[in-house]
C-alpha cells in the first residue's frame, strides 16, 4: 500500500474495535502516526498497539477519555497531538445507541447517546481545528450512519444525533472551504459491529420475534445486497478521503450502505 500519509497524524474516536479499529489500521498501513481512542481490557488495547505499530511501522498513541465529559475531550486531543506532533486528521466515530420506544425511552440514555455521538463530536473538533489550520491541511471524517439520512423505529435518540452529525458537517465544510481542510460524514449500513450485536436482542424483545429474524427482516431489510458492509471497505473508503484526489470531497454525507438510501 501506498505511505501517502506519511508525516501525517490521526486520531480515530471509538477504534479499540469495529468500524474504528478498521480505519486506524488503513491509516496507519497508508503511513500515519494515529491515536486509538476507546474503552477495553488494558491488556487488549496494549496487544492491540502494538501489533499495529509492528505491521505498520506507526507510532501508537491511546487515549481512554470519556468522551461525555468536554474537558477529557480537549485534553484527548491535546495529549495525542502532543505525542504525535500535531493532528491532521480527525475521525469522529465513537458511538453507542440505545433501542426503546419514545414513550419509557429513558432520559439517561438519550442525553449519553447526544453526549457520545453528537457532542463529542463538536468537542473534539473544535479542539483538533487549530493544529490543522495551523499545519495548512486537514481532514475531519463523521461516522454519521445512514441513520444521519433516513430513520428507523425505536432509536430516537441515535437518529436525532446522527441527523445532528450530518447538519454539523455540512455547516463546518462551509466555515474551512478555504483553508485546506474537508470535512465529510460517511453514512455506513449495517456494520456486524459489537454495537450492532447488541441491538439484535433488545430489538427482538422489543418487537417478539426471533434474534435471526432481527437481521434477516429489520437490520438487513433495506439493505438490498443483504449483506452487512466490512470494516475493512469503511477504512477504505476513510483512506480515499484523506487521499491526493480528495480535495473536492466535502460537506457531504457519503453513503456505504449496499444501496439503503437508493430507494
Amino acid at each position: 500500500m501506498s505511505r501517502f500519509l506519511a508525516g501525517k497524524a490521526a486520531l480515530v474516536t471509538g477504534s479499540t474495535s469495529g468500524i474504528g479499529l478498521a480505519v486506524l489500521k488503513a491509516l496507519a498501513g497508508a503511513g500515519a502516526n494515529v491515536g486509538m481512542h476507546g474503552l477495553g481490557d488494558p491488556k487488549v488495547i496494549a496487544k492491540l498497539r502494538d501489533e499495529i505499530a509492528a505491521e505498520s511501522g506507526a507510532q501508537v498513541a491511546y487515549s481512554a477519555a470519556d468522551l461525555r465529559k468536554p474537558a477529557e475531550i480537549r485534553e484527548a486531543i491535546k495529549s495525542v497531538a502532543g505525542e504525535l506532533g500535531g493532528l491532521d486528521i480527525l475521525h469522529n466515530n465513537a458511538g453507542i445507541q440505545f433501542v426503546s420506544p419514545v414513550e419509557v425511552f429513558p432520559e439517561e440514555k438519550w442525553d449519553a447517546i447526544m453526549d457520545v455521538c453528537l457532542n463529542s463530536t463538536f468537542h473534539a473538533t473544535k479542539a483538533a481545528l487549530p493544529y490543522m489550520i495551523q499545519a495548512g491541511w486537514g481532514r475531519v471524517i463523521n461516522t454519521g450512519s445512514m441513520h444521519a439520512l433516513v430513520a428507523s423505529p425505536y432509536k430516537s435518540a441515535y437518529n436525532a444525533a446522527k441527523h445532528g452529525v450530518a447538519g454539523f458537517t455540512k455547516t463546518l465544510a462551509l466555515e474551512v472551504a478555504q483553508k485546506n481542510i474537508t470535512v465529510n460524514a460517511i453514512c455506513p449500513g449495517y456494520v456486524l459491529t459489537d454495537l450492532v450485536r447488541n441491538q439484535i436482542s433488545s430489538t427482538a424483545r422489543i418487537r417478539g420475534i426471533p434474534e435471526g429474524s432481527v437481521i434477516s427482516d429489520v437490520l438487513l431489510a433495506d439493505q438490498p445486497t443483504k449483506q452487512f458492509v466490512r470494516p475493512e471497505d469503511i477504512g477504505a473508503f476513510v483512506l480515499h478521503l484523506c487521499g491526493p484526489n480528495s480535495a473536492a470531497f466535502n460537506g457531504a454525507c457519503l453513503s456505504i450502505d449496499g444501496g439503503w438510501t437508493a430507494r
